[in-house]
């Protein structure tokens, strides 16, 4: 990807003339970071608010294929996926912190090209970078990124906050990620059989940035508390529709009734998931990676919500010994069953 630019060797810069070197741009734009970068640790002062923390891990070969993913996607989406562990709790993420570790392989100018996406989505989601590490990596490419967010007290979503009868509501649309994935997987391979072959992604951008680049739903929990709407339960959609419900009832001690002609497809992922032989709604179930949010609200707060185009309603809470299940346009009962992405199956 950089053989033929200058090429810097990170060894030049040693760790902290590295750290300095990727993050002498990045501005603190919060109260709450008294401290960030610069010091052995950074210092928070969120006053009387609850504090949310979340780390994911992304690991070449496992959650990214550099064959097709660019580096300042892979940085932008790094931080994405993060800050939406903390909408999931109805929360404002306010700061992270970013740790990686790389191998030889990569010069300076890649790990520039990270910390572009990086500071691309710090800037638009109004985040401040308070920290990390750097590493020497003989595994390839690994970014651990934490999150570090807010809420009022009482604001709070869990998991187990679903009562039988709530509302079962989705953000955006579902799928798109994983159809998009296909695509990208379908030219790496032509391509590894004809380098001479250009990858042919017309028509697909949709899909294909659902994919590479993902957002955030700060835009739902602000809409939530303009309703002034506080959901009983709430998580992020990142390993598939029926994977996350399942975790929702599991942990609130309740079943649910799914209705497939409810979900949300947008008509680029329904016409491509049918091009490559894959059901759209199998997709959205198990696909994965569309970091929409799926949450459940109070029958009363229906009102409030019900014109909003960018939110469906999908099904609602039943009692635990109704079981978790789906009803099929054709009408037909099928159990939802946790077949989304596992980062531990071989």
């Amino acid at each position: 990807m950089f053989e033929n630019k200058d090429r810097t060797d990170i060894a030049e810069l040693g760790e902290f003339g590295l750290i300095k070197h990727l993050t002498d741009n990045f501005k603190v734009q919060h109260e709450s970071s008294i401290k960030g970068i610069g010091d052995d640790a950074a210092v928070l002062n969120f006053e009387n608010k609850e504090v949310l923390i979340s780390t994911d891990l992304l690991l070449e070969g496992i959650h990214f294929d550099l064959a097709y993913v660019p580096m300042m996607h892979l940085g932008y989406k790094a931080v994405q996926v993060n800050l939406s562990d903390i909408y999931a709790m109805n929360g404002t993420p306010t700061q992270i912190t970013v740790s990686i570790g790389l191998s030889s392989k990569f010069p300076l100018e890649a790990v520039e090209e990270i910390y572009k996406g990086i500071q691309l989505a710090c800037d638009k989601f109004n985040i401040d970078l308070i920290g990390g590490d750097t590493s020497s990596s003989k595994q390839g490419l690994v970014i651990s990124v934490t999150s570090i967010g807010h809420a009022e007290k009482g604001t709070v979503c869990y998991r187990n906050g679903a009562q039988e009868g709530d509302l079962v509501c989705v953000s955006g649309d579902l799928g798109g990620a994983y159809v998009g994935l296909q695509i990208l997987e379908r030219e790496k391979q032509i391509f590894l059989e004809n380098p001479n072959i250009q990858p042919d992604l017309e028509g697909k951008d949709y899909i294909i940035e659902r994919q590479l680049k993902p957002e955030g739903r700060r835009d739902i929990v602000d809409l939530l508390a303009q309703m002034d709407i506080i959901p009983t339960s709430m998580i992020d959609v990142s390993d598939g529709l029926a994977s996350e419900i399942l975790h929702i009832c599991g942990q609130s001690d309740k079943g649910v009734t799914l209705y497939e002609e409810k979900f949300p497809i947008d008509p680029m992922t329904y016409q491509t998931a049918r091009e490559l032989g894959l059901d759209p709604t199998i997709c959205a179930l198990n696909g994965g990676e569309d970091y929409e949010l799926l949450f459940t609200i109070k029958q009363a707060d229906y009102e409030k919500l019900k014109h909003d185009v960018d939110i469906s309603i999908i099904g609602h809470i039943t009692e635990k010994n109704s079981g978790c299940n789906m009803i099929s346009k054709s009408n037909v009962v099928h159990e939802l069953k946790a077949q989304g992405w596992n980062a531990f199956k071989g």
